[in-house]
């Protein structure tokens, strides 16, 4: 009982960051590695995913019943995302998942610093794109983004907030929201394919959702009361948090 326990608790809190900046698998993930040591690492991704995907949902109708989704960018980035995260989850049953931190780290530290700098960025919603340009750049990050929500995951809504603010244009709510549509859709295509191999153990996963799905209610209602200003700080706290942990966890494999 104080595994599950603990790993609700887990559930909510990582519900709740994601939902307002992503990065909730940055919480939930450690604390099942830490809790099932023995349980295998696929199955542990596994487990992550439902928790995620059922927080996530309920997340992305808040936002919808609250802010304008821009589904045109939100849905052209999610489906070609959901091919990219299938694709992820079955390469991560053969390559380490290690090999992909340092290019996202990279990534992120550049995406991060610069919307650091660009302070103006994400404060007003001024879509720039035409619908051509947003299919192109939408398909692009939704293929890079959504590989690797399949293949590690940690990050991938703070990754994806960020990308709908420097390259469409929008504030930090909207994008949000869209980030939510384009999570979701990720976090189901993985976790489709964890279930059909039969590797979602269900006695954790179940209670995790629901309190994955908790938290993600009370975190969308704070990042919609709240604003963009609240939520960009926030989206940058947990980018330096995700990079934080990639350089920790590429030291740790060279240490080793």
């Amino acid at each position: 009982m104080w595994q599950v326990g603990l790993l609700c608790v887990s559930a909510f809190v990582a519900g709740c960051v994601d939902a307002v900046a992503g990065g909730g698998g940055l919480i939930q993930l450690p604390v099942l590695f830490i809790v099932l040591p023995e349980a295998p690492v696929v199955t542990l991704l596994a487990v992550n995913k439902c928790a995620a995907a059922s927080g996530t949902l309920v997340a992305t109708v808040r936002y919808a019943g609250a802010v304008e989704v821009a589904w045109g960018a939100a849905l052209t980035a999610a489906g070609v995302a959901a091919v990219a995260s299938f694709l992820g989850a079955r390469t991560v049953s053969v390559i380490d998942p290690a090999v992909l931190r340092p290019v996202m780290a990279v990534l992120l530290v550049a995406t991060a610093f610069y919307t650091y700098l660009h302070k103006e960025y994400g404060v007003y919603h001024r879509p720039r794109l035409r619908p051509t340009g947003r299919i192109i750049v939408g398909s692009l990050a939704g293929f890079v983004i959504g590989f690797y929500d399949g293949f590690f995951g940690p990050g991938t809504g703070t990754y994806l907030m960020l990308l709908f603010v420097i390259l469409f244009g929008f504030d930090f709510l909207h994008a949000a929201a869209a980030t939510k549509v384009v999570n979701l859709t990720t976090n189901v295509a993985a976790l489709a394919f964890f279930v059909g191999q039969g590797q979602v153990a269900w006695e954790w996963a179940l209670p995790m959702a629901a309190a994955n799905v908790a938290g993600g209610l009370v975190g969308a209602q704070v990042a919609v009361l709240r604003g963009s200003g609240f939520i960009r700080r926030a989206g940058l706290v947990m980018a330096i948090a995700v990079i934080v942990r990639f350089v920790y966890d590429i030291v740790s494999s060279w240490v080793r």
